[in-house]
């Protein structure tokens, strides 16, 4: 039962962050849209780079354990190496207005801590399922590092007042301003006093906030949380010793601000089918023909096959009324990659990849055309008002829906737990 009111509970927290002339170098891509060998590249020779914390097995030799004790060991050496150099704790709490502009594309949010109650009950809503693996190995980074360093990015619907407070903090001049490698510039100011204040209420009368990407990071917060608590038990500390675990860190937006991008499909290999017999199939599935790179509308999916893409419109769609049914990436899970390439659970599935909307359609081509995969598929993007409306349900997005553009970066705010 939940015995507090339904409203979003946002707390200023004492950031942990570079000074101002690294945050440029300390910052770095989320730790899960990267590989290894990614990472290690994008880390080059740059001893401030976050990615030596979030993905420290860069350093170590291919083929290392990424889940090794040796891995979370190095994290938190690399990380106490940041904290005596270049990271600073603030004096006291505050909130931060977040902004990332990314070609024509403007976003700003609230970075603050959430808290954990409200995930655990349901009014920050989830629509996605997470795996343990992933939950077990941000939680024991989490507990490795005793912070959080990484935001969980959030969803509200819009409201003025929030809006007037955001321009009040903006007014300011930033904390943090840089371009970073792949062009998008993320802006950060600090609200304290009273600025602070008011955005706090400003989030008051907020009922409900949505994870848009995250969900590992809330789950895991919330794991690393408990552990917390066993840890005081044990030691007979007092109830509440360690409040800041019973919080998580997030960047929360308006939703008329984000925007997501396709979360595209690649099948490496058609198993007993030639290209020929996987076309006769479509046919009969879908309403095929000569198509664009990129579907125009919901309802339409691209497929790339023997260097030629086709647009598929499903003979039998479900109807509007079942939204998770009607949407692209159900469509064609149940119409083409389970019955026709033998694809039933896309989280297993070792045959099936997925490219993010970011790295756009010349991935795909590139993918097939090298012979790394042997198919393609396009899709149209989910909207919002979709992810908050199957939020809204209690359900749950089929696997890889949407891919959130532009990104985070790790290691600009991070909260001590």
């Amino acid at each position: 039962m939940i015995d507090f009111d339904p409203m979003a509970t946002v707390s200023p927290f004492r950031a942990l962050r570079p000074r101002p002339a690294d945050a440029a170098r300390v910052a770095a891509v989320p730790y899960d849209v990267v590989s290894t060998e990614e990472a290690r590249a994008l880390a080059g020779d740059n001893l401030l780079s976050f990615l030596r914390v979030s993905r420290p097995e860069l350093e170590l030799p291919p083929g290392t354990d990424p889940h090794s004790d040796e891995v979370y060991a190095l994290a938190a050496r690399n990380f106490d190496r940041l904290k005596r150099s270049v990271l600073v704790l603030e004096d006291e709490p505050m909130v931060y207005v977040y902004r990332l502009r990314a070609g024509g594309h403007e976003q700003t949010g609230l970075a603050a801590c959430f808290s954990l109650e409200e995930y655990d009950c349901d009014l920050i809503k989830k629509h996605e399922r997470t795996r343990r693996d992933k939950e077990d190995d941000r939680t024991r980074h989490m507990l490795a590092l005793s912070a959080q360093t990484g935001p969980v990015f959030l969803v509200y619907r819009g409201a003025a007042a929030i809006h007037t407070a955001i321009a009040r903090a903006t007014a300011a001049a930033p904390l943090f301003d840089f371009t970073a490698t792949d062009g998008v510039v993320h802006t950060v100011w600090q609200a304290g006093g009273g600025v602070r204040d008011e955005l706090v209420a400003a989030f008051t009368p907020v009922p409900a906030l949505y994870i848009a990407d995250g969900h590992h990071r809330a789950a895991s917060a919330a794991r690393a949380r408990d552990a917390v608590r066993e840890r005081m038990l044990a030691r007979s500390a007092p109830a509440g010793a360690q409040p800041e675990s019973t919080t998580f860190l997030g960047v929360a937006f308006p939703h008329t601000e984000v925007q997501i991008l396709a979360y595209n499909r690649i099948v490496k290999d058609l198993g007993p089918l030639s290209a020929a017999r996987l076309l006769e199939a479509v046919h009969s599935r879908f309403q095929t023909s000569a198509g664009a790179a990129m579907p125009s509308r919901k309802g339409e999916i691209a497929m790339y096959l023997d260097h030629q893409w086709y647009a598929l419109r499903s003979r039998e769609r479900a109807g509007d009324s079942d939204l998770i049914e009607s949407l692209d990436v159900s469509v064609l899970q149940r119409d083409l990659l389970d019955p026709v390439l033998g694809i039933t659970d896309v989280r297993t599935d070792t045959r099936i990849d997925f490219v993010g909307g970011a790295r756009g359609v010349a991935e795909l081509e590139r993918l097939v055309d090298s012979g790394a995969a042997a198919v393609a598929f396009s899709l149209y993007p989910v909207s919002v008002d979709d992810l908050m409306a199957v939020s809204d349900r209690g359900s749950i997005m089929p696997p890889k829906s949407t891919w959130f553009e532009p990104k985070l970066r790790d290691g600009l705010l991070m909260h001590v737990i």
